[in-house]
């Protein structure tokens, strides 16, 4: 008896009708080194550390502004939410520009306007001017966020995009822990002026790698066109898709806890403990260390597990973290060190939670990485805005800063149960290559 011809040649376990499905096409990821992916990383890495670095490394200075200025800690507070303000309002304007025009032109561009405004702050005569300085600089570190999501988006979908976003919040998390002992260590030598003077220096370091070390991954057959009208209709579907909006709300509260912590912890650190400028440092940075460890042992943990139930478990956690923590905040047990404890436990769930959000939302519209990412980055850093000087309103001390923190913890929570809701959730499915090719610089 013969062999049927549709079955001759299969590998053992493979049926006629399984090896006749489709199969998925490799995204250029896929088709990357491994030597390739680790400079990219460290690329995206460095464009991406610009913001926490222009958001923190000031930080030691805060109180030094409010005496030099004769002005209010919440007034100081507001330079750090006009930062916030501008990531928030640059992303919208950059992310169809990046869509339209590709990703290199609008990184550049942007990285140039923050070396001019981080030179025109070191001469900012008041309060009001460095605030609005600040909004420039925020304008301009906005293309280096939007430009490296949608480039792991040109280039990555599903779980190796969160694993990659993982990977790259490795690098990124050593900037939340460099810059404020960065800044203590300029203060040693200078006043908050040389902060921005190092800031600038590093915006013109970071032109260089742009223009030398990242290729244009946008092919000009996928670049969108259709001006300010199809701009607005492309955010209107973005914003009728209510799972993409949930989770890109959850991934703006995660943020809010981690800004709250941001504004705060140099006033309650320094004024309510009484640590000097290079102890805050070192302090600041070791809670970060917690949000670094938990960014890597995602990876691990999505070898195993889907994100969509790392994400509901580590807002869990972090919603039980905050609660201990306003709860430390208001009685005072445990002075310092718990105190510290439990902020550490609230950044490692925000770790799990930050990666895996965002996967999950712009897994969904591969299509407009740059307008998707831009909408992710506009809500995580606005709502990061209100965050920051709410710490001011509520006080300086660690009740006000435990309130913001656990209430974004919770309300992230909230909107993942009662918006996104598990059942959708849970049907998600990781994204289909979009970019089969990479357009050469």
């Amino acid at each position: 008896m013969g062999i049927r011809p549709a079955a001759r040649h299969l590998k053992p376990g493979v049926t006629a009708a399984t090896s006749s499905l489709p199969k998925a096409v490799p995204t250029p990821g896929d088709l990357m080194s491994r030597r390739r992916r680790f400079q990219l990383v460290l690329v995206l890495g460095s464009l991406i550390a610009v913001g926490p670095l222009t958001i923190d490394m000031y930080l030691p200075a805060l109180p030094a502004l409010v005496a030099e200025f004769a002005t209010t800690s919440a007034a100081v507070q507001l330079t750090l939410t006009g930062t916030l303000a501008g990531l928030a309002l640059g992303q919208l304007l950059i992310g169809p520009l990046s869509d339209a025009v590709g990703r290199r032109r609008p990184l550049i561009a942007g990285l140039a306007l923050h070396v001019v405004a981080s030179v025109l702050c070191v001469v900012a005569p008041n309060i009001v001017v460095l605030g609005a300085l600040r909004v420039v600089q925020g304008l301009g570190v906005a293309a280096t966020t939007v430009v490296a999501m949608a480039v792991v988006r040109d280039l990555f979908s599903g779980a190796a995009f969160a694993t990659l976003l993982s990977r790259l919040l490795l690098v990124m998390g050593a900037a939340p822990i460099l810059a404020p002992t960065l800044g203590g260590g300029v203060l040693r030598w200078t006043d908050w002026r040389g902060v921005f003077v190092t800031l600038a220096i590093f915006g013109v370091l970071l032109v260089a790698v742009a223009t030398v070390g990242l290729p244009e991954t946008l092919p000009r057959e996928r670049r969108r066109r259709g001006g300010v009208v199809a701009t607005v209709g492309l955010y209107g579907a973005l914003l009728r898709d209510r799972v993409f909006v949930g989770l890109v709300v959850v991934a703006g509260l995660a943020m809010a806890a981690l800004f709250a912590y941001v504004a705060g912890s140099s006033f309650v650190l320094q004024d309510g403990y009484g640590l000097n400028e290079q102890q805050f440092a070192l302090a600041f940075g070791a809670g970060a260390v917690g949000l670094i460890g938990a960014t890597q042992y995602n990876v691990r943990l999505l070898r195993r597990f889907p994100p969509q139930r790392i994400l509901v478990v580590s807002l869990g956690v972090g919603t039980l973290a905050g609660l201990v923590l306003l709860a430390l905040a208001a009685t005072g047990i445990g002075g310092l060190p718990a105190l510290l404890v439990s902020l550490w436990a609230v950044l490692a769930a925000a770790g799990l939670a930050m990666p895996n959000a965002p996967a999950l939302a712009l897994s969904r519209h591969g299509e407009a990485a740059g307008t998707a990412s831009a909408l992710l980055g506009a809500v995580q850093f606005g709502v990061g805005a209100v965050a920051a000087p709410l710490v001011g309103v509520l006080g300086t001390g660690a009740v006000g800063m435990a309130l913001v923190v656990a209430g974004g913890m919770v309300a992230a929570l909230a909107v993942l149960l009662l918006v996104v809701r598990p059942a959708r959730l849970a049907a998600l499915e990781p994204a289909p290559a979009v970019a089969p090719l990479v357009e050469p610089a």
